[in-house]
């Protein structure tokens, strides 16, 4: 066997895998020992090699800035579990209900807050499914108009700070957290507003689709409604004020500023007196139980990683990106196509583990000056336009994640297919962002 060949050989493998269906980490993993066998016997590696693992793993375990994934979880499923979604979703309704399409407009509202407050997708998706979608229909909203605002609402979770994908890409990409959540306000404010732009002049050109709501579901005088505006809305904003503050400030890392979500998420849930020991229970087994994913995850990655650069993968991989044809563009295509294809069919998770610790070395040569000053502003640059395309990824049929949680908890009625048809314009609305982090880079590096 061609020694040059194994590198690619291992690449491919892990991904058949993957794609067979089989467990990521142990993928990854068993990969990693296959192939360090067939790297001996060719006298490409030395078992020394694997030596270096166990303290690669016990680098990841005591890796301070991967404990703010477990708080940001924490934090984003106890609100879930105190029906903060529900609150807002009905507050948020009757503030723009009177227009026509307010109820799609409060979607991408409570869409973009929760994002915020929770930096979970699959829980932004469902809360808002099953809260939202019914009173949509019922007041007629076309199906396609309103799947289309959830699934796309619902997806900002992946780029709105305090992301949990930011801090995974963070971690992976060697940058500071705190920058690529700065990094990424004003691209994830962006997009909200394109969805509100896209519901607005829905409105306006097919009124039946997006109607206003009857006089009435607004019963409800003025005053008592900018109370109950005030009282549902300003707690969750004081938590996300205080968390990204804190984090922007440089008064609080991401993991301390984390912590303090999850204690906040705690005492709001208390103060809606909806702190029962049965919610306490359901948020500390999701939060073990995705936490505990991520970790297999890096361990199967690490190991992944220890080999395939002794197999001399890395400089295969870089020679293979910086001498594509079209220099820079070449690159953003090729790295924007392979990280959206492969969303299709595993989590960004998976991507993130794999892919995105390879590209980052070509990243920062190819990007630099270009996309940032300095290697890092390029990575930074580079991390947010990757989490922009991994929310493209979540809503692209027929296998985006955010359209499957949709239809588990979609009325029977609404068909898969008008999911589907529902989510494409945002894919639009979702690719034309990715072009403006592309055309105008300061969008992301402004604050750097």
């Amino acid at each position: 066997m061609d020694p040059d060949l194994l590198a690619p050989l291992m690449f491919v493998g892990a991904l058949v895998l993957i794609f067979s269906g089989y467990p990521v980490a142990f993928a990854l993993g068993g990969t990693a020992l296959l192939f360090a066998s067939i790297g001996v016997e060719v006298g490409l590696l030395d078992w020394a090699l694997m030596q270096a693992l166990p303290d690669r793993v016990f680098g990841v375990m005591s890796n301070y800035v991967l404990l703010a994934v477990p708080f940001f979880i924490f934090m984003g499923t106890m609100l879930e579990k105190s029906r903060l979604a529900e609150d807002l979703l009905k507050t948020v309704g009757q503030l723009f209900g009177r227009a026509r399409g307010g109820l799609a407009i409060a979607v991408v509202v409570v869409g973009a807050l929760l994002a915020a407050a929770t930096g979970v997708v699959g829980a932004s998706v469902v809360a808002m499914g099953l809260i939202s979608m019914p009173v949509m229909l019922r007041y007629g909203y076309s199906e396609e108009l309103a799947a289309g605002v959830i699934t796309a609402s619902g997806t900002l979770g992946q780029i709105i700070p305090p992301s949990i994908v930011l801090v995974v890409l963070a971690d992976q990409l060697g940058i500071s957290v705190g920058d690529l959540f700065v990094g990424a306000l004003v691209p994830g404010l962006v997009l909200a507003g394109l969805y509100g732009l896209y519901a607005i002049g829905v409105a306006f050109v097919r009124p039946a689709a997006a109607p206003a709501l009857p006089e009435e579901a607004l019963d409800i005088e003025r005053s008592r409604l900018i109370q109950r505006v005030l009282l549902v809305m300003l707690p969750p904003l004081v938590l996300i004020l205080l968390v990204l503050g804190s984090i922007f400030a440089g008064v609080a890392t991401p993991t301390e500023a984390g912590a303090l979500g999850a204690v906040g998420a705690i005492a709001l849930a208390a103060a809606n007196g909806r702190l029962s020991f049965d919610a306490l229970r359901e948020t500390m087994d999701e939060t073990t139980r995705l936490t505990a994913m991520v970790m297999f995850l890096l361990v199967g990655s690490t190991a992944f990683a220890l080999v395939f650069r002794g197999l001399g993968g890395d400089f295969w991989i870089e020679d293979l990106l910086t001498n594509l044809p079209g220099g820079i563009i070449g690159f953003l295509i090729v790295a924007n196509l392979a990280i959206f294809i492969l969303g299709f069919f595993i989590d960004f998770f998976e991507i993130a583990f794999i892919i995105i610790p390879l590209l980052a070395v070509p990243a920062a040569r190819v990007l630099t000056p270009e996309f940032g000053a300095t290697a890092d502003a390029a990575l930074v640059w580079f991390g947010v336009m990757v989490g922009m395309n991994l929310q493209t990824s979540f809503l692209t049929p027929p296998f985006g994640f955010a359209l499957f949680y949709l239809r588990g908890v979609a009325p029977d009625s609404v068909s898969t297919m008008q999911i589907y048809r529902g989510a494409i314009p945002f894919i639009v609305i979702q690719l034309i962002g990715l072009i403006l982090i592309i055309q105008y880079p300061d969008l992301v590096t402004w604050g750097l």
